[in-house]
């Protein structure tokens, strides 16, 4: 390994020692604020580190690939960790004698989401993920009081390794059919293979691809999902809705171009399965919900789905538009998604009373700026215009119109039909006229707020710059 592939990992090389500096610091002097302000510090160095290395760009080794698209979300996901690190001072400030760890943990789970999304191997895939899911586990469970968190770590522990071992056991079935590892060499060998033995490869993708669907979600591998969301500490939750999901969407994006796996009817069939069934579950019992972030977590299982039908669409395009499509939603669904929980944080905190939609009837009387926030959020995770959130369904229904899927787009203007129904239901609780008080988030919170509802204003009223840009990764 040569110095540029060190300057092209910089982003690594950095969170890794950002760890190594917070595991040394808790073994001389365990402080609450010094293990925030070294991780803050780590986070910002690393987005630097990911800038530098944008004139490094290069396959480092075979098991990673840094270029413009994968330091891009390299960047956006640090950016979503800082968010994530603001909300989590005020929710671990009350904790006993092990708080320093969260902060470790968050590093080591944004560590395995940047190798997730730079890999280009199964064995990166694989590591990635499971750094990345490790320390989720221990995330989930922090708070030493109450019973959700722990149901929660322990359901998706247990849900996580099944899903793990079939991912293993993919890889293992599509190695002996191909002899590679690589994404590329399973692209260029895997036609070869089908036409010799398509059931060894049909069985290891169709294990690859039930592992990855757990890991974001989509039904119906969604089981894990409104139990989780509900029973882990709201940054926490945030953190999976955002840079997990995030980063295993990259890299199966990564997989299913470099690997040419569009090329597969039975694979894309698959996919069309799993998107018309993310769609329709995810608003549908989206309805039935109470509690807001079960109703975000089944939010985003449905997301997930409007996202799949923009890989189907690689039969038919080119991996440019796809590339730029996945750019503008992931983008647009991460803003629009830490805005909604940094809201539900600094209102309802981790009191599981003030987390039903009712808690937050009279917000917009008491608490005008996050009610604003969140009123955001919601119309764009609509898709209403001006907001983000429309620009990126434009781009899938434009994808589907120009690939011809028209049964899919049929489900996805459904399904978005049903999910305005309940994300006006948020809005409709904040505007009633209740008592209540005049508290307010802190400072920080305050300007994290009002800074995501510019972005996702901006990033719906004024797309074009962002547009180019994300067409030029």
């Amino acid at each position: 390994m040569n110095a540029t592939m060190f300057s092209a990992l910089a982003p690594i090389l950095m969170l890794s020692l950002t760890a190594i500096v917070l595991m040394i610091q808790a073994s001389i002097k365990r402080d609450q604020s010094v293990a925030w302000v070294i991780t803050a510090i780590g986070f910002t160095l690393t987005l630097w580190g990911a800038s530098y290395a944008r004139d490094f760009t290069q396959p480092v080794t075979i098991l990673l690939q840094v270029d413009h698209w994968s330091l891009f979300f390299t960047s956006l996901i640090l950016l979503a960790s800082l968010v994530i690190l603001v909300l989590s001072r005020e929710t671990f400030s009350p904790e006993g004698e092990r708080k320093e760890e969260y902060y470790l943990l968050l590093v080591l789970s944004v560590l395995g989401a940047v190798v997730l999304i730079q890999s280009s191997h199964m064995v990166s895939l694989l590591l990635g993920m499971e750094l990345m899911g490790v320390a989720l586990y221990a995330m989930i469970a922090f708070p030493e009081r109450g019973q959700l968190p722990l149901e929660g770590a322990i359901k998706y522990l247990v849900l996580s390794a099944c899903a793990s071992a079939m991912l293993l056991y993919g890889f293992a079935l599509i190695y002996a059919a191909t002899g590679e590892l690589s994404f590329a060499g399973i692209g260029a060998k895997g036609a070869a293979a089908y036409a010799e033995n398509p059931m060894l490869i049909m069985a290891g993708s169709a294990m690859v691809l039930a592992g990855i669907g757990f890991k974001l979600s989509v039904a119906p591998f969604h089981m894990w999902t409104p139990d989780v969301y509900q029973g882990a500490p709201t940054p926490v939750t945030g953190f999976l809705a955002t840079v997990s999901k995030g980063a295993v969407f990259i890299a199966l994006s990564r997989f299913y171009i470099d690997g040419a796996l569009h090329q597969y009817s039975g694979l894309n069939t698959a996919l069309v399965v799993l998107a018309v069934a993310s769609m329709l579950v995810g608003n549908w019992l989206a309805l039935r919900q109470e509690n807001i972030k079960r109703l975000l977590a089944y939010s985003s299982i449905a997301h997930f789905g409007y996202l799949l039908v923009v890989l189907i669409a690689l039969t038919h395009l080119d991996t440019g538009l796809i590339s730029q499509s996945i750019t503008f939603y992931l983008t647009a669904y991460i803003l629009t998604t830490l805005a909604a929980f940094a809201v539900v944080s600094t209102v309802a905190g981790e009191d599981p009373a003030k987390q039903d939609i009712g808690a937050f009837e009279g917000l917009f009387w008491h608490r005008p700026l996050e009610a604003s926030a969140l009123t955001v959020a919601m119309l764009s995770l609509a898709g209403i215009p001006l907001t983000a959130g429309f620009m990126a369904k434009f781009f899938v229904i434009t994808v589907g119109i120009q690939s011809g899927l028209w049964g899919l787009l049929a489900v996805l203007v459904v399904g978005s039909a049903v999910g305005i129904y309940y994300y006006l239901r948020v809005i409709f609780a904040m505007s009633k006229s209740t008592d209540g008080d005049g508290e307010s988030a802190n400072l920080l919170e305050n300007i994290l707020a009002l800074a995501l509802l510019v972005s996702i204003l901006v990033l719906g009223s004024w797309p074009q710059p962002f547009i180019a840009y994300a067409g030029g990764l």
